[in-house]
């Protein structure tokens, strides 16, 4: 079953640049994984310092690999200081059944 989440968080005041440039370069290396199938970064039309980034993963296991790559724990170092929560905040989806 594929794993799909969507990361919200909003950039504090002048680190506009600094973090646009950093979630660039860090899609680059999310994008290559195997296992990662969508890496999507949306802003809030009215406040741009608002993100959202949708990813999906091909399962569970391509999901833990990419929360263990070696660059993702300087990202988030990094990222955590530029933004307004203490973290990205994650929503975990799972697709409608229809009958």
């Amino acid at each position: 079953m594929r794993k799909t989440l969507l990361a919200e968080f909003t950039v504090k005041p002048g680190f506009e640049t600094r973090v646009a440039d950093l979630v660039a370069d860090f899609g680059r290396l999310v994008r290559d994984e195997p296992g990662n199938l969508v890496f999507d970064v949306y802003t809030r039309e009215s406040n741009p310092r608002a993100y959202w980034i949708f990813e999906v993963y091909e399962d569970e296991a391509a999901f833990q690999k990419h929360i263990t790559a070696p660059y993702g724990r300087p990202f988030n170092a990094e990222l955590t200081q530029m933004i307004e929560e203490d973290g990205s905040i994650l929503t975990f989806l799972n697709p409608m059944e229809r009958a």
